[in-house]
Parts: C-alpha cells; structure tokens; sequence
C-alpha cells in the first residue's frame, strides 16, 4: 500500500516527456547503438513529426521525480523504435520510464544481421539487456525506477513480431534454429512470409558458433523482467520445454488475419507450450500483422504488404487505444 502511495504523483502526470539515449557499452565490438525514453512530465506536449511516425511529446521535459517501473519495447525485423508512439506514450501518461529500443542490425536502414541467424537470436535480447544496463547504471533514471519489495527494480518487457521473439527470449525462451528450418521445409506454403524471410536458415548449421541441430541456442535470458507482452510474435522457432519453463506472467496478442507470422504457427504455438499460471491469449479480430503499431503516414512496404494498411472493416487508431489501456493495466497488475 505504501509503495502505491509513493508512485501516485507520476501515475497522474500529463504528458510523455521524450529523449534520445545511447547504449553504454565496455565492448569494441558492439556497434553504437541508441534508444528512446518516453517518461512521465509535466511539461506542455506538442506533436512532434519524426519521419512516418510523429510523436506527441514534451521533448526533453522535466521527468517526475519517480515511475512505477521500466518497460523496454523491442521492434519487429526491418522496422523502427518510434512505431509504437500510442503504446509508450500512454504508459508514459501513466507513470512509466519506457525505453524503445533501437536493434542494431535489423532496422528499416540496416538488416545486416540476418545473415548470420545464431547471432540474430542471440543478439536481440542481448540489446535489450543492454539497454536496461544503461538505464539501471544511470543515476539519474536508476533513483527514479521503483523497486519491489526485494529490493529489485520493476521492469517489464514488450515486443512485436521479431521484438514478440525477443521479449519471450528474456523470459526464458529457448530457439532452435533446425526447428525452425524443418518449419519451412514442411510448412512454407501455409507461412510463407516468415519462410521466404528465414531462408538463411538453411545454411546456419555451417555458421560458426552456432547449435547443433535440435540444440538450443545460447540465448541469455534476463532475470530482472518480471513481465512480457508478446504482440504477434515470431514462435515457431521456440522449444517445447523451454516455453514451459517460463514463469513470469505472459500477455500474448495475435491477429486472426496475420500473414506475416500466422498465428497457428506461432502465438498459438506459444500459449500451447506454456505452463505459467499467469499467461493469456488474445487473438485481435480482423487484425492484420502491423496492427499493434501505428499507422505511418505515409505507404510503407514489407514483406507482408504495406505497414499502413489494415484488413476491410479494422480500425487501427481504436485498437491501439485499448490496447495501450490493457498495456497499462497488464503492468499495473504484473510488476507491483
């Protein structure tokens, strides 16, 4: 009760305060790398115009003196940490510190680490991590993160797509790459996007550093998230055993018209291998693949089609307002 009573000013902030940071690293190795902070202010907003996606921030606002906790949003392959305005900004309004994070490699500008497919399921959470390092090593956004009653920082993950793989994969989540070749060796007709978009699978028991057949990945999961929301995520590629293990409460989302990532294969294939309690399925009526991010404003292409355009009879603007409403509460509920 108390700690409710300590967050209260930040959950009745105003507005999304916004700004740029870059991921600290001790490593030559790692490219630079950057992600954004939408926070609890409360200085005056304005819309902001940021290419397709244009936010609606206080840039460089006062940040409350606490938050509720830190969500981390993980983007979908080829796509951007700005397409998830509604989302960050309503758990913002709310009181949370949200870090969307900027995947080195598999942005809209730079796909260059789908060549190598060990290190792209190893390196996406690995980012992820990073990017809390930064927040949690920073005094000025550490002081501010509230704690649960062990003394640990509340932190929650939520990710689209690639970002719905890589959110699970913190949790616990295991791929195994000869899984997911076989997926398309059988299944490519029925999922034929995602099949197209992992042909280089075909070649990963060749790569260096990576798992033998039927042997997971080394992924490192991330003890410190205590929640996950997967929107429309990337599954097959998971082990039974290792989506069983996973005992942090788990929202998953999928669109019934998913062609990207179709949810039989994928969500589905998910919440069947789970064994928390504590995890939910939602599949989004008429919902297509880019559902749970905005619409850009202007035609966006992708391998399923145009990231701005919704089935016949869905209204994108109406769902990502309840959306960012059940967002609110999944981690009200879950890191408390």
């Amino acid at each position: 009760m108390g700690c409710v009573a300590l967050l209260q000013p930040a959950a009745n902030a105003a507005e999304a305060g916004f700004r740029q940071m870059t991921v600290a690293t001790n490593n030559p190795g790692d490219k630079p790398a950057h992600f954004v902070l939408y926070y609890p202010t409360p200085d005056a907003a304005r819309v902001i115009p940021m290419g397709p996606f244009p936010q609606t921030v206080a840039i460089n606002g006062a940040p409350t003196s606490t938050v509720k906790g830190l969500i981390v949003i993980s983007h979908g392959t080829a796509s951007t940490e700005l397409g998830f305005a509604t989302l960050a900004q309503a758990l913002a309004h709310n009181g949370y510190l949200v870090a969307s994070v900027e995947h080195v490699g598999d942005t809209w500008q730079d796909q260059s680490m789908r060549a190598t497919p060990g290190r792209y399921f190893t390196e996406r959470p690995r980012q992820v991590s990073r990017v809390i390092d930064t927040l949690l090593a920073d005094p000025q956004w550490r002081a501010r993160i509230a704690n649960s009653a062990e003394g640990r920082p509340l932190i929650g993950a939520l990710g689209h797509s690639a970002g719905g793989y890589t959110v699970l994969a913190l949790a616990g989540g295991k791929p195994v790459l000869s899984r997911l070749r076989t997926h398309c060796q059988t299944e490519a007709q029925l999922d034929p996007i995602l099949c197209k978009l992992s042909s280089a699978i075909g070649d990963a028991s060749v790569q260096a550093g990576v798992a033998a057949d039927g042997q997971e990945e080394p992924v490192q999961a991330d003890t410190r998230v205590r929640a996950v929301m997967a929107l429309a995520p990337m599954g097959v590629a998971f082990s039974a055993s290792s989506l069983a293990s996973i005992t942090v409460p788990v929202a998953i989302y999928a669109g019934e018209k998913d062609s990207f990532l179709v949810p039989r294969f994928h969500a589905l294939w998910v919440m069947q291998n789970m064994r928390g309690t504590n995890t939910m399925l939602q599949v989004v009526p008429n919902a297509g693949h880019y559902a749970f991010m905005n619409t850009p404003t202007m035609d966006l292409p992708s391998t399923d089609g145009s990231v701005a355009a919704d089935p016949e009879g869905f209204d994108r603007a109406v769902f990502l307002d309840r959306l960012a409403q059940e967002s609110v509460a999944f981690f009200d509920k879950n890191l408390r």
